[in-house]
């Protein structure tokens, strides 16, 4: 083996992070955040290092750099941190750079030296003329002007000593070494690690989900845009908009038989019109919604459309495609089912058919050619029922087309397989929020989720109901009920959203123990409007969430004792602002207890609350102070914290 023409590295860099699985996965950001970084870098010896972290924008080839400094450096000095901004979407390379600071070291070892009074400093100056001589060759013009001019002193022995210590050691000298020196012994990290920038809506926003059919059509949502807007809604979900299939439709309550004129599950994709390309012709036409996107842009909202792969028995694809489905030996298909539910009207394509590259590719063109509608913005069904890859790809196809693109992932199942879902490039999750209803349940799930590590890759988004989820809580706590739910989806998490009808309190199960809709909306038409009495509070709590950066982020959060059960209490702060949040999850009876505000906040011995959901203000203090909530008159507090 020929050896290198210089050893190796003397450096080590170990443990950066943010990373995700050792740099396996992208960690995710949104425009405009600040991205901070730390890495152990040290070397033998006790020569001085310098380092930065050198990050690189999409499609560009040029490097950025941000300084790294020690942390605790008179304690260990192996820990390095520093920041750096992002401005746009896109996947972005971040890596680390260190070096010998071999000017650095020489002037420290001066200055020690100078401290002691050692009487002959010669050598050691002749060793720093040396190394300036260098610097200066092949520094620019400007520079090495400027140390030319120090060297000159530094460089005559016949000098005071004292006077060429002094030259040697000042600031500006050293600035200027420091910035024209050559990097020795640089090294870097293994490979540069990635970074998935997303536009703020993948980290924040509030979502309202209506089914079309129940608001006139794709007109009729158009006609209730300015509505929504007017409620502080960022994004209108809409369940599939596709044609639905004839064979087993369901019928109202999920009856397996359906009578004349029953509309059918939209998830049941699929007739002799078109599938997942095309648009139910009781919704409108790609014009309509091609309309309905844009009004929606110019009320600053956005349009999410559900992605589902599955199809009715009467999709096209099922004779057009029959390799793309699985068949018993017997020529039939088996219809999807997730015990102890089951989908009579719909099945599920076959990832494994010869033909799986036709079928990513088919689905793939489903997507753009709604992206090209005006539509960034889509739900996911089910994503852990399909093959990680594929999604993997997908996204990734088309975030080269618009890195915009924002996707939800509906995948209530085993948290691993959630969180896989996130690493590969999922915008947002789905959450177990909906059975976290206690505060401890709510304390231990949300401190996960903030702190665990998982906030560097899972964007969770707090839906408080869903067509398919009734909890209990809600079933049984009436409007209070309601009102805790709404406050803590909306101020625990950055990104939440509601179904239609949950400001209208619909709280009826299909049956004892079910946490089905009685009359779902999946299975009949209903007749909505923006009237539900919640409405008030929804708007106020949505503009409170716009105008506090402290609730547009998950990992600021603060939990505080409340020496109640019943009482959940957190503060969260950023950029200077703070919001405390104070909820009784107890929709049946009053709780009154102590909010304990720690000192660590920053705040003063006394200071003003003002409360965004009653508008009063209040007189609070670090340590104990008094809440009591009553349902029916006062659920919750929101305090945003002003001057004393």
């Amino acid at each position: 083996m020929t050896p290198k023409s210089s050893p190796p590295s003397r450096i080590v860099i170990q443990h950066p992070e943010p990373v995700v699985d050792g740099g396996s996965y992208a960690i995710k950001r949104c425009v405009g955040d600040t991205v901070d970084f730390s890495v152990d870098i040290f070397r033998d010896g006790h020569d001085l290092l310098r380092a930065t972290v050198r990050y690189r924008e999409p499609g560009s080839r040029k490097w950025r750099e941000a300084e790294l400094t020690q942390v605790d450096a008179q304690i260990d000095g192996v820990r390095w941190a520093g920041s750096f901004a992002v401005d746009h979407a896109g996947l972005w390379l971040y890596d680390v750079e260190a070096w010998t600071d071999r000017f650095g070291t020489w002037r420290e070892e001066l200055r020690r030296k100078v401290a002691a009074e050692q009487p002959d400093l010669a050598g050691e100056l002749s060793e720093g003329v040396l190394m300036l001589q260098e610097i200066a060759a092949g520094a620019s013009k400007k520079s090495r002007k400027l140390i030319e001019r120090d060297l000159t002193i530094l460089a005559d022995a016949e000098l005071d000593q004292e006077l060429r210590c002094q030259i040697a050691l000042q600031h500006d000298l050293y600035e200027l070494a420091e910035l024209e020196q050559p990097r020795l012994d640089a090294t870097n990290l293994e490979h540069p690690l990635e970074l998935d920038v997303a536009r703020e809506l993948a980290c924040f926003g509030s979502w309202y989900e209506l089914f079309p059919r129940s608001w006139g059509g794709l007109r009729g949502v158009e006609a209730q845009l300015p509505a929504l807007a007017e409620l502080g809604f960022d994004v209108i979900y809409l369940p599939p908009i596709h044609p639905i299939g004839h064979t087993n439709r369901k019928g109202r309550d999920n009856t397996l038989t359906a009578a004349p004129g029953d509309p059918g599950s939209p998830w049941a994709i699929g007739d002799w019109t078109g599938g997942h390309d095309t648009i139910h012709a009781d919704l409108g036409t790609v014009d309509d919604l091609r309309s309905l996107t844009a009004a929606a842009g110019v009320h600053k909202l956005e349009i999410a459309l559900d992605f589902a792969i599955q199809c009715s028995a009467d999709h096209p694809w099922l004779t057009e495609h029959p390799e793309w489905f699985h068949r018993r030996p017997d020529g039939t298909l088996k219809y999807a089912e997730n015990p102890p539910k089951k989908y009579q009207d719909i099945y599920n394509v076959n990832w494994d058919s010869r033909d799986w590259r036709g079928l990513w590719d088919a689905l793939l063109e489903v997507v753009l050619q709604w992206v090209d509608c005006g539509v960034t913005v889509f739900r996911v069904d089910n994503p852990h029922t399909k093959p990680a890859a594929f999604w993997q790809w997908l996204i990734e196809r088309v975030h080269r087309q618009n890195p915009d693109v924002i996707f939800l992932a509906e995948a209530f199942t085993r948290r691993a397989v959630m969180r896989h879902l996130a690493k590969i490039g999922f915008s947002q999750s789905y959450t177990y929020f909906t059975w976290k209803n206690s505060r401890w349940d709510l304390t231990e799930y949300v401190s996960e989720l903030a702190y665990s590590g998982e906030q560097e890759y899972f964007r969770p988004n707090f839906f408080a109901n869903t067509p398919d989820i009734l909890h209990e809580y809600l079933q049984d706590g009436g409007r209070p009920a309601f009102e805790a739910r709404l406050v803590l989806a909306a101020t625990l998490s950055p990104s939440y959203g509601i179904y239609s009808g949950f400001e209208q309190f619909e709280n009826i199960p299909a049956s004892e123990g079910s946490e089905e809709y009685l009359h779902s909306e999946k299975f009949e038409l209903h007749e909505r409007a923006l009237d539900g009495p919640l409405l008030p509070m929804i708007r106020t709590i949505n503009l409170a969430r716009r105008a506090h950066p402290a609730l547009q982020r998950l990992s600021n959060i603060t939990f505080l004792e409340t020496e109640n059960e019943a009482l959940i209490a957190y503060a969260k702060q950023r950029d200077g602002d703070l919001v405390i949040t104070v909820v009784n999850v107890d929709p049946h009876s009053t709780q009154e207890g102590l909010t304990i505000i720690p000192a660590h906040l920053g705040l003063p011995p006394v200071f003003t609350v003002h409360d965004l959901l009653s508008d009063e203000s209040f007189q609070w203090r670090i340590g104990p102070n008094y809440v009591r909530l009553e349902p029916g008159v006062r659920q919750a507090h929101m305090l945003a914290v002003g001057p004393a």
